[in-house]
C-alpha cells in the first residue's frame, strides 16, 4: 500500500507547494516511486514539475466532477520515479460540486486505494489548496500523515490552530489514524523573531513538530522555473539538503511504525 502524505495549510505563501516538490524529489532520490497530486486550482505543483496548466485537458478535477479513474490521469514528469496528476482551473468547479455527491469526503481515498495506484507507488504526496474546503477534507481523510508548513510568524500560527482543529475533527469522524507534523518553513536564521517563535513552536508541540526546518533559499524558487525538484537541479544547495533531511526524518517515522512501503 502507498503511504499518503497531505501537505496543507489554510494560509498561503508558506512554501506548501515547494515542500510537496522538494519532499517528492528527495523520496525519489532514496529510491521510492512517488505520485504527486495537485489539488489546488492555482496548479503551482503542476507548473513546478514542468507541465503548463493551460495545456492540461484532463486533471485531478475529473475524478471529482466526471467520475474518471485516477490512474488514467497520471502523467510523467522530467524525473523518472516521480509522476503527477496535474491540476487546472477546473478544480474551482470541484470545490463547489463535490459536496453535492454522496459520501464525498472519501472520494479521493477510494481512488488511492485501487490497485492501479496503491500497488504502483510507494508514496503519494497531496498538495492541497490554501483553505479548509471539501478538497482539503478529502486529502485529510485519504492521508496517513499531514505535514503543515508554517512560518515562524504570528499570522501563520493563527492558521496553524485552525489546521490542528480540523485534524481533530477528521480523527473523530473519518480517519482516526491521521497524524500531523508541523514543518517550519521560510526561516531566516538571522531574524530574532523567527528564532524566538521557532523555539515557542518546539515548546508548544514537542511531539508534533519536525526537527528539520526549511530556510529561505533562492534555489528553491529557481528550481520551479527549471521544472525539477531542487534535490536534482541544485543538489548541493541548502534547500536540497534540508528537503533530503525532511525525507529521512519522515522515512524514519514510517519505519518505526512499520508503515514503510515495500
Amino acid at each position: 500500500m502507498s503511504y499518503v502524505i497531505a501537505i496543507a495549510n489554510q494560509k498561503g505563501g508558506v512554501a506548501k507547494t515547494t515542500t510537496a516538490v522538494g519532499l517528492s524529489g528527495a523520496l525519489v532520490q532514496e529510491g521510492y516511486d512517488v505520485l504527486a497530486i495537485d489539488l489546488d486550482a492555482q496548479a503551482n505543483l503542476t507548473l513546478a514539475l514542468g507541465i503548463n496548466p493551460l495545456q492540461v485537458r484532463r486533471s485531478i478535477a475529473d475524478i471529482f466532477v466526471n467520475a474518471e479513474k485516477l490512474a488514467s490521469l497520471v502523467q510523467a514528469t522530467n524525473l523518472p520515479g516521480l509522476e503527477l496528476v496535474p491540476s487546472n482551473k477546473d478544480m474551482e468547479l470541484s470545490e463547489r460540486f463535490v459536496p453535492l455527491r454522496q459520501n464525498h469526503e472519501i472520494l479521493l481515498r477510494q481512488h488511492l486505494s485501487t490497485p492501479e495506484i496503491s500497488s504502483v507507488y510507494d508514496f503519494v504526496v497531496l498538495d492541497c489548496p490554501p483553505y479548509l474546503g471539501a478538497i482539503t477534507t478529502n486529502a485529510l481523510v485519504a492521508a496517513q500523515m499531514l505535514i503543515i508548513p508554517t512560518q515562524a510568524e504570528v499570522f501563520s500560527l493563527n492558521a496553524l490552530k485552525n489546521m490542528i482543529a480540523q485534524v481533530k475533527t477528521i480523527r473523530q469522524t473519518l480517519n482516526p489514524a491521521l497524524t500531523y507534523r508541523i514543518l517550519i518553513t521560510l526561516r531566516d536564521a538571522r531574524s530574532r523573531v523567527h528564532r524566538t517563535m521557532s523555539e515557542q513552536l518546539f515548546n508548544a508541540f514537542p511531539n508534533g513538530i519536525l526537527n528539520t526546518t526549511i530556510d529561505m533559499d533562492t534555489k528553491l524558487r529557481e528550481s520551479a522555473l527549471v521544472g525539477m525538484p531542487v534535490t536534482f537541479c541544485y543538489p548541493k544547495s541548502r534547500g536540497a539538503q534540508q528537503y533530503r533531511s525532511l525525507a529521512m526524518e519522515i522515512l524514519e517515522y514510517v519505519r518505526q511504525k512499520n508503515l514503510t512501503p515495500a
